[in-house]
C-alpha cells in the first residue's frame, strides 16, 4: 500500500471516531455548531473514502482503455472533496439560521466541551501527519485533504470557544452566529481546491515558473538551432511536456535523436517529485510557421 493510501485511512479512521463522538453529542445537547461538526467529520469520510479509492486507481499503468493512464482521478478527488465541503457549508448555514428562528437552547454543555477539546487534540495531529506526506509527496489528493481537516481544526476551535461562551455567559444567539462564521469560512476555504481541480482536469499549463525552467533548459541547449510548440499539463502526480526541437539540416536522425534522449532525461530531473512525461519532435529545420498556415486552413 502506497504512504498516501495508508494517509487516507488515517483519515477515515479519525473521521470515523470524529463522527461517533459528534454526532452523539449534537444530537443530546441541541447545539448546531457540535452538530454541523459531525456532520463535516461524516462528510469527511466519504471524502476519504473515495481518495482512497482514487489514490489506488491514479497510480495504475497505462492500458488499452486508459492509454495516458489514471491520473486525473487524483484533481476529480479534489473537485469532489471541494464540493462536498462546500455543500456541508450550505447545511451548517442552513442549521444556523433555523436554530436563529426557532431559538432552540444548547444543552449537555460540558459533554460538549469535552468532545470538541478531544476533537481538536485528533484532528490535531491528524493535520500534522497530512502535511508531512503532502509534502513528501507532493500528492493534490493529500494536500487537499491536509487542507479539509485544517478547516476542521479551525472550526472545531470555533465551537470550543463558543460552547465556553455559552456556558460562562447564557447567550444562546452565540452558536449559531458562529454556526455562520464557520460555513462562511468552510466554502471560502473550498474554492481553491475546487479551482485548481477543474484548471487541472482542463489541462491547463504549468505555472509560469515551471515553464520558465522548460524554457531556460531548452535555451542554453548548444545542440540544438531553436524549439517551439512547447506545451504543457499536470494530471494530479504526473507532468506532461511536449516540445518541437529544431537540429541543422545536416544532423543525422540517429544524432539528433541521442540529443532528444538527453534532453528528455534533464527535463524529468528539472521535477523530481513529479512522474514526467515527455513527447519531444524532432525536426530537421524550423517548420513552425508551415505548421502554423496549415492549422488555419484546416
Amino acid at each position: 500500500m502506497r504512504i498516501e493510501q495508508k494517509a487516507t485511512v488515517a483519515s477515515m479512521s479519525v473521521a470515523t471516531v470524529l463522527v461517533t463522538l459528534k454526532m452523539v453529542i449534537g444530537v443530546m445537547s441541541g447545539s448546531v455548531a457540535v452538530l454541523a461538526s459531525a456532520i463535516d467529520s461524516l462528510l469527511d469520510l466519504t471524502v476519504s473514502a473515495f481518495n482512497f479509492f482514487a489514490l489506488g486507481h491514479a497510480q495504475k499503468e497505462p492500458d488499452d482503455k486508459f492509454n495516458f493512464g489514471r491520473g486525473k482521478l487524483e484533481p476529480l478527488a479534489a473537485v469532489v472533496e471541494g464540493t462536498i465541503i462546500s455543500m456541508s457549508a450550505i447545511f451548517v448555514l442552513y442549521q444556523a439560521i433555523m436554530k436563529m428562528v426557532n431559538k432552540t437552547p444548547t444543552q449537555h454543555l460540558q459533554e460538549s466541551i469535552v468532545v470538541m477539546v478531544l476533537s481538536i487534540i485528533i484532528t490535531g495531529a491528524l493535520v500534522l501527519f497530512l502535511n508531512y506526506i503532502a509534502k513528501k509527496t507532493k500528492n493534490m489528493v493529500i494536500r487537499a485533504d491536509a487542507l479539509h481537516y485544517k478547516t476542521d481544526l479551525f472550526s472545531n476551535g470555533a465551537v470550543l470557544l463558543a460552547l465556553g461562551l455559552i456556558s460562562m455567559t447564557g447567550i444562546e444567539l452565540i452558536d449559531p452566529i458562529l454556526g455562520i462564521g464557520i460555513a462562511v469560512y468552510m466554502f471560502y476555504s473550498a474554492l481553491p481546491i475546487v479551482k485548481e481541480g477543474i484548471l487541472m482536469l482542463l489541462d491547463v499549463s504549468l505555472e509560469e515558473e515551471e515553464v520558465e525552467k522548460i524554457k531556460d533548459l531548452l535555451d542554453n541547449e548548444k545542440e540544438i538551432t531553436t524549439y517551439h510548440f512547447l506545451s504543457t499539463r499536470q494530471a494530479g502526480s504526473h507532468i506532461y511536456i511536449s516540445v518541437h526541437l529544431v537540429f541543422n539540416v545536416t544532423v543525422t536522425l540517429y544524432d539528433a535523436h541521442v540529443v532528444g534522449d538527453k534532453i528528455e532525461l534533464k527535463l524529468k530531473k528539472l521535477f523530481p517529485e513529479y512522474k514526467v512525461h515527455t513527447i519531444v519532435h524532432l525536426d530537421p529545420y524550423d517548420d513552425s510557421e508551415i505548421n502554423e498556415i496549415e492549422d488555419e486552413y484546416h
